[in-house]
């Protein structure tokens, strides 16, 4: 198999990319498209399971043009996705998840907030299974979504033939195995991997128990380990849409956060001493252990969520890269920065780093033009370590300026607080006996050296960078591997695949500034509880 090619797809908030790999790791293309997301409220978000489908099939059919491969060399296929619910009825067919009505919304997103008040509800129970989500379980997640739809949309909820999980959903698609990941069930669905079974009793103290008497028919009667092969690979009328061969093997799939894990983790010392950081529109925190260990606020523990055999916690914020660009349009100087990066060919967020660095003695040094500025970036809510859906953005130390440096000074600050977060569910973790050595980082939001000094800095540990240039993708890729047999276990694909790139080291002279700076944000979030 040594011309083999491996298809990592990666279906995120806003778009789907198909990436191709070589056995050694290496990108050989990538191919991208938008997917369409409405949000008729604040706490809506909504997708469509065809849109993102057809999305994938562009993307691949153009990922392999790009290398200008035979698509007989594609080996194996690997699938990431947000944990966004899918429902579909009898026959396969999108039912609406929406008060719109669109047949076409048959998703609902994982950053959707309609079900506060069921996600209320669960917790007031109290259920044991609760141990194994850090205690609270969030609206981001599955069965709170679930009850809401029975109760708001009890038509759809009866019609629905089965209710999937982004990752899985897009499996079924290219399989027509129904077969679920623990990952996706583990993570966002409570299934109890460790023991091998659904709680019944948790689904009827909440008003769930009709899928208990069904035996779970309809959200997972069989589950596997992530990078299990499915069904007999694509089936033919996937194959055609996707341009590949029928019967190419097709993973089990992970949740997109967990897919950075898979990518990252192998590539310095031990999984067990790194901490996977997602730094995407969301962020996501994943630490590995071999015994199950009980963070409160802290996801978790997950057993063979990501890496087989290992436990998982799962922390992280609602708001990252999200919250930096919302952050950043509250400031007066917005338009202006705006066209000024459009006009040179950037993003907004990477012209900001750029005006930053110029005038630095060094990338730690860019704390100081946050002077006494200090964001909480909460605008969705605490994921970790306090699971508080209702928090809310802080920002203090604002004046009358109006700049441009006063919009750098902003961003700035939001970065730092971003690695405040980070810093806060590291230190809850250690103080529960979950300890690393590092943080290894991947995702879009936190690909400049700027934004890595700064988290390595606010937080005190090294952050690492890998060689793959899209490491959520190249963790599709390498479930693509195992399915294929390319390597005979997860952690030899994950050796061979994924090596270490860059590392930012904290900087003793920033470790004041920035303990001081933590001192007050911490200080802010308290205050905000009182109120």
């Amino acid at each position: 198999m040594s011309d083999a090619v491996f298809l990592g797809v990666d279906v995120g908030t806003g778009s789907a990319r198909a990436g191709l790999f070589d056995a050694q790791g290496q990108m050989l293309a990538v191919a991208k498209r938008d997917i369409r997301m409405w949000r008729d409220s604040t706490d809506f978000a909504e997708q469509s399971s065809d849109d993102i489908w057809q999305a994938i099939c562009a993307a691949t059919q153009e990922a392999v043009e790009n290398a200008g491969i035979d698509p007989t060399r594609v080996a194996g296929i690997g699938f990431d996705a947000t944990c966004s619910l899918v429902v579909l009825g009898q026959n396969g067919e999108p039912l609406s998840i929406s008060p719109s009505g669109d047949a076409a919304r048959n998703i609902i997103v994982w950053m959707d907030h309609r079900a506060l008040d069921q996600a209320r509800r669960i917790n007031a129970t109290g259920h044991d299974v609760l141990r194994y989500v850090g205690g609270i379980i969030s609206p981001e997640m599955e069965t709170p979504k679930l009850l809401w739809l029975k109760e708001n949309m009890p038509q759809t909820y009866d019609a629905a033939w089965q209710f999937f999980d982004l990752a899985d959903y897009l499996s079924w698609r290219a399989t027509g195995d129904t077969a679920r990941s623990t990952c996706t069930v583990t993570c966002k669905w409570t299934y109890l991997a460790h023991e091998g079974r659904w709680d019944p009793d948790y689904f009827r103290t909440i008003g769930l128990g009709d899928l208990a008497d069904e035996d779970f028919r309809r959200i997972g009667e069989r589950i596997v380990a992530p990078g299990t092969p499915l069904g007999r690979g694509l089936t033919a009328e996937a194959a055609a849409e996707l341009g590949l061969n029928e019967g190419t093997p097709v993973a089990a799939g992970l949740i997109d956060a967990h897919a950075g894990g898979i990518g990252t983790v192998g590539a310095e010392g031990r999984p067990e001493s790194n901490l996977a950081y997602v730094f995407g529109t969301s962020s996501c925190t994943m630490t590995t252990t071999a015994q199950p260990a009980f963070v409160p606020g802290v996801w978790g523990p997950y057993y063979q969520a990501m890496i087989p055999d290992m436990w998982l916690n799962e922390g992280g914020q609602s708001a990252a890269g999200a919250a930096i660009d919302q952050l950043l349009h509250f400031h007066p100087a917005a338009p202006e920065a705006t066209e000024a990066a459009r006009s040179a060919g950037m993003p907004l967020p990477v012209w900001l780093a750029e005006q930053a660095t110029a005038s630095l003695g060094s990338l730690s040094d860019a704390v100081t033009l946050a002077g006494k500025l200090i964001v909480v970036p909460e605008f969705l809510g605490n994921r970790a370590p306090f699971a508080d859906p209702d928090a809310r953005a802080i920002i203090s130390g604002l004046g009358m300026e109006r700049d441009i440096s006063s919009l750098v000074a902003l961003y700035i600050a939001g970065i730092c607080g971003v690695g405040y977060g980070l810093r806060q569910i590291i230190e809850t973790q250690d103080r529960e006996g979950v300890t690393v050595d590092r943080v290894v980082i991947s995702g879009g939001a936190g690909s400049l050296p700027l934004i890595r000094q700064l988290l390595a800095d606010a937080t005190g540990k090294p952050v690492i960078s890998v060689e793959a240039e899209e490491p959520v993708l190249a963790g599709s890729a390498i479930l693509g591997a195992v399915a294929a047999e390319a390597y005979p276990s997860m952690a030899d694909a994950m050796r061979n695949m994924s090596r270490k790139s860059a590392e930012f080291r904290p900087e003793s002279d920033a470790a004041a500034r920035h303990d001081d700076r933590y001192r007050v944000f911490c200080a802010l979030q308290d205050a905000a509880k009182l109120s």
